[in-house]
C-alpha cells in the first residue's frame, strides 16, 4: 500500500472473523497484490504471522513441516498461525490436516495465497466441515467509495422490487465510467498515471507467468501461455472456441484447456457456465470468459480513455463494460442473504442474456448497454424469455443496465439502472 493510499476496509471482514470462529482453517484466496495480506495483517495483529516468500522459512518447513509446526503452534497459544504465499510448499496441506485432525480448535491456521493450497481430492475432502475458503477480488467500486455492501441482487430477488428502494445512483458520465474500467481495482497500482498504472499491470502479468504459474503446475510455454493471456483479454466476456484459440496460440486444444484452468484458479479469469432449463436443444451450453480485472485488460490491450472514441474502436467498451459488472456483481455475491448462483444464456436462435443469476425460483436477468439511452427494445430476449421462453413458471426480474443517469421501469418486473447502481445504497 503506498504512502498516499488510504486503507480501503474490506467487504469480506465479516465472512472472514465468521470463518476463523466457526472453521479449524481458514484459506483465503485471490490474485497477487490484491491485499490479503494486508486485510489479514490489519484483522488478526494479534497472531504469529510467517511468510513462505521468505526462502529460509520455505526450506525450513518443507525440511521439517510437523516439527516446524509443533513449535511454532506451542508459542501461539490461542491466536491464529497466519501463513503467507501458503501456495509455496508443497508439503503444508497434508501436515495442517494432521495438526486439525487432533486439534479441535477453531481458528488455529488462516492461509492466504494466490492459488488453493488444498488442491489434492483426498486432502480437501477430509477437511470438510474443517476449513473454509474466501476469496478475495480486486477492490470493488463499493470498497473503493467506502460504501455499504451492495444488495441490488437482493432487491433484483424481491416478488415486487421498487425503484423507490434504490438511493439516487450517483450521475457519472460515459467518460467517468471509461476512468472506472481502466483504473481496475489493485489497490496499489489503480491510483497511478494512466503510463505508470499500465506498466504496473502489465509487469503484474510477467510476475504471475513467471511465479505463481509454477506453483500449480510446471508451464513448458510461457510465451504461449502470455499470448493465451493477451488473446482473453481481447475477448472478455465472449463464449471461447478452445480449438481456435488453440491454432492461433501453437498450442493443443488440451493444454489451452488447462491454461485457462490455470488462469481462473489464479482469479485471472472467470467462467459463467450457460445457464440451461432442461429444453437442451434450444440452449447453448459453452461458458463465457471474463477477465477478473478490467484494468489488467485494458492495459494489456493498451487502451487509454481515447480508445473508445467515435473514430477509434468504441465497440471495444461494450465487453469491458460488461465484465466490469459481472466483477461487481461477482464481489458482492456471497454478501447477499441468499446463495445464488451466476450464469450466462444464449439459445440456439441467437437469443442471449448476458448475466443470469438464478435464486431457485426467481431469476434476476441481466443486460449490460454501452449506451446512455435505453429503450423497451433493449428489453426484447429479456421479455421473450419470460414469456415464451425457458424462464416460463420462474418469477423472473429483468435489468438493463446502461450509461444514462435515470432509472427507469419498464414494466412486467423489467427495469433500467444507471451502472453506477451497483454501488447505490438500497433499503430492503
Amino acid at each position: 500500500m503506498t504512502q498516499t493510499e488510504p486503507y480501503l476496509p474490506r467487504h469480506l471482514v465479516t465472512e472472514l472473523e465468521e470463518a476463523v470462529a466457526s472453521a479449524r482453517v481458514v484459506n483465503l484466496i485471490g490474485p497477487r497484490q490484491v491485499g490479503k495480506t494486508t486485510l489479514v495483517r490489519d484483522l488478526f495483529g494479534h497472531g504469529r504471522f510467517i511468510t513462505l516468500d521468505d526462502a529460509a522459512i520455505l526450506s525450513a518447513i518443507e525440511a521439517d513441516p510437523e516439527g516446524q509446526f509443533a513449535s511454532l503452534m506451542q508459542e501461539l497459544g490461542p491466536a491464529p498461525l497466519i501463513i503467507d504465499e501458503a501456495q509455496r510448499s508443497k508439503k503444508l496441506a497434508l501436515t495442517i490436516k494432521k495438526v486439525v485432525d487432533t486439534d479441535r480448535r477453531k481458528g488455529q491456521f488462516v492461509l492466504t495465497g494466490s492459488s488453493n493450497v488444498f488442491t489434492t481430492t483426498d486432502v480437501a475432502d477430509s477437511l470438510a466441515g474443517r476449513m473454509r475458503t474466501l476469496k478475495l477480488w480486486p477492490l470493488s467500486v463499493t470498497e473503493i467509495k467506502s460504501a455499504p455492501v451492495s444488495r441490488l441482487v437482493d432487491w433484483g430477488m424481491q416478488k415486487q422490487p421498487h425503484l423507490s428502494q434504490i438511493s439516487e445512483p450517483e450521475p457519472l458520465t460515459r467518460g467517468d465510467y471509461i476512468d472506472l474500467i481502466l483504473a481496475g481495482g489493485f489497490p496499489e497500482t489503480r491510483t497511478l498515471p494512466l503510463r505508470s498504472r499500465q506498466r504496473g499491470y502489465r509487469d503484474y502479468i510477467d510476475a504471475v507467468v513467471e511465479r505463481d504459474v509454477a506453483d500449480i503446475t510446471p508451464v513448458r510455454k510461457p510465451d504461449a501461455l502470455r499470448i493465451l493471456i493477451d488473446q482473453m483479454a481481447a475477448r472478455t466476456a465472449q463464449e471461447i472456441n478452445t480449438s481456435a484459440l488453440a491454432k492461433l496460440t501453437k498450442l493443443q486444444r488440451v493444454t489451452v484447456d488447462q491454461y485457462l484452468d490455470i488462469l481462473m484458479r489464479l482469479s485471472m479469469l472467470t467462467k459463467l457456465g450457460a445457464w440451461t432449463s432442461g429444453e437442451g436443444k434450444r440452449e447453448i451450453k459453452q461458458p463465457k470468459y471474463h477477465f477478473v480485472d478490467s484494468g489488467i485488460a485494458c492495459a494489456l490491450r493498451r487502451f487509454t480513455d481515447t480508445s473508445f472514441d467515435i473514430d477509434n474502436t468504441p465497440q471495444a467498451l461494450g465487453g469491458l463494460l460488461e465484465s466490469f459488472v459481472v466483477g461487481e456483481l461477482q464481489r458482492a455475491l456471497p454478501l447477499q442473504d441468499a446463495d445464488y448462483r451466476m450464469y450466462h444464456w444464449r439459445s440456439a436462435d441467437q437469443r442471449e442474456i448476458d448475466i443470469l443469476i438464478d435464486g431457485g425460483n426467481h431469476l434476476v436477468n441481466i443486460e449490460v448497454k454501452a449506451s446512455a439511452t435505453v429503450s423497451s427494445d433493449d428489453f426484447k430476449h429479456l421479455q421473450w424469455f419470460v414469456k415464451d421462453g425457458p424462464g416460463r413458471g420462474k418469477t423472473c426480474t429483468g435489468l438493463v443496465f446502461y450509461l444514462g443517469r435515470e432509472k427507469l421501469s419498464f414494466g412486467g418486473g423489467n427495469y433500467a439502472l444507471p451502472v453506477s447502481a451497483l454501488w447505490s445504497e438500497i433499503t430492503l
